[in-house]
């Protein structure tokens, strides 16, 4: 039996990535659409394969607020796709109302909201599933890659992670108001930086090792990304040893992202459509193996993911809010220390 399911938020992540995952997942099927405006609900509903409701907050309309929705026996499940600044709020709401919760990253604009959100939740409404959707920890590199860590074993003494894009004036994600001028901290930084983090986390983790400190230079390289778009930081872990965190929004000349972890057993690399493993075997002799992976945005498997939980009534560990908590931690204090010209920021992450 499938889980009725209403898409709160119509802008470009919705349409793109949300519309086609609900539609994807046997679990799931789709009853309602909510946006701010009637124009953007009814424009995402003409794109769905079959007739949804949809409700709105303009124009009033008797019957067709968000509320009106949440009080629906059939929509059972809600994934949210909203402003940062408007999510904690909405967020609430449905699990107020009883509703199982997949809700974008980040989690909330900083530290402080996410924190207290957390306790709410698991003081109140922790019988229902809320996983906050960091789709880089489904990516099938960065899934892989987890898996080759393992594998390899030993003591990281070494990662690293590099990223140098660009977010020009004509990028579809720079075409939104609330992004052009972000009243939260770091701008694309918190926004599609968080990614980053999450992935380099994920694959720290399964060497067996969590952030504990960070220093970190931040600037702006492109004016039309204020506040911030690029950080470069140095980043310690429990064993003491460090690696390298650089992220930017506004290099011209971009590549693709590119995350390593050595430990004293080898290397693995991930990209974004391949993994390369460099071991050595007991003579000394080195060998690489090279897999290609599946490209994606991954938000397939992390709805899967999402109605898997609801089904057996157990979190997916990759999307719980404890993750994603822990996710801005990290952010928050490379930003703080890029503020403090390079302070050294602890990180006490909440997993």
């Amino acid at each position: 039996m499938s889980t009725g399911i209403a898409i709160l938020g119509a802008g470009i992540f919705a349409r793109d990535e949300h519309l086609p995952a609900v539609q994807a997942c046997s679990l799931f099927s789709l009853k309602a659409i909510y946006s701010r405006s009637q124009e953007s609900a009814d424009k995402l509903a003409q794109d769905a394969a079959n007739p949804v409701d949809i409700y709105f907050d303009s124009p009033c309309t008797s019957g067709r607020s968000l509320d009106d929705l949440l009080k629906r026996d059939d929509v059972d499940a809600v994934t949210i796709a909203l402003p940062i600044l408007v999510q904690p709020e909405v967020i609430k709401k449905a699990l107020g109302a009883g509703k199982q919760v997949l809700s974008e990253k980040p989690i909330a604009k900083d530290v402080d909201t996410a924190a207290e959100m957390v306790r709410w939740y698991k003081d109140t409404r922790q019988e229902q599933i809320w996983s906050v959707g960091e789709n880089f920890r489904f990516l099938d590199s960065v899934t892989f890659g987890a898996e080759q860590i393992r594998r390899l074993g030993g003591n990281v003494v070494a990662f690293g992670l590099k990223v140098y894009g660009f977010i020009d004036e004509n990028e579809k994600y720079y075409q939104t108001e609330w992004r052009q001028t972000p009243k939260y901290q770091g701008g694309f930084l918190l926004d599609g930086g968080i990614h980053f983090v999450a992935s380099l986390r994920y694959l720290l983790a399964a060497a067996g090792q969590s952030i504990t400190q960070v220093t970190s230079f931040t600037s702006l390289l492109q004016p039309h990304l204020a506040p911030l778009d690029t950080i470069n930081a140095m980043v310690k872990v429990e064993n003491e040893n460090g690696g390298q965190f650089c992220l930017s929004f506004g290099v011209e000349f971009k590549t693709d992202f590119e995350i390593q972890v050595v430990t004293d057993r080898g290397a693995v690399t991930v990209l974004p459509t391949e993994v390369a493993v460099l071991t050595k075997d007991a003579d000394g002799e080195r060998s690489e193996r090279r897999v290609r992976v599946r490209p994606g945005s991954a938000v397939k498997a992390e709805m899967a993911a999402f109605a898997e939980s609801i089904r057996t009534g157990k979190s997916d560990p990759r999307g719980t809010p404890e993750q994603a908590l822990a996710d801005l931690q990290v952010l928050q204090a490379m930003l703080e220390s890029g503020e403090e010209a390079g302070a050294v920021k602890k990180v006490q992450c909440a997993t």
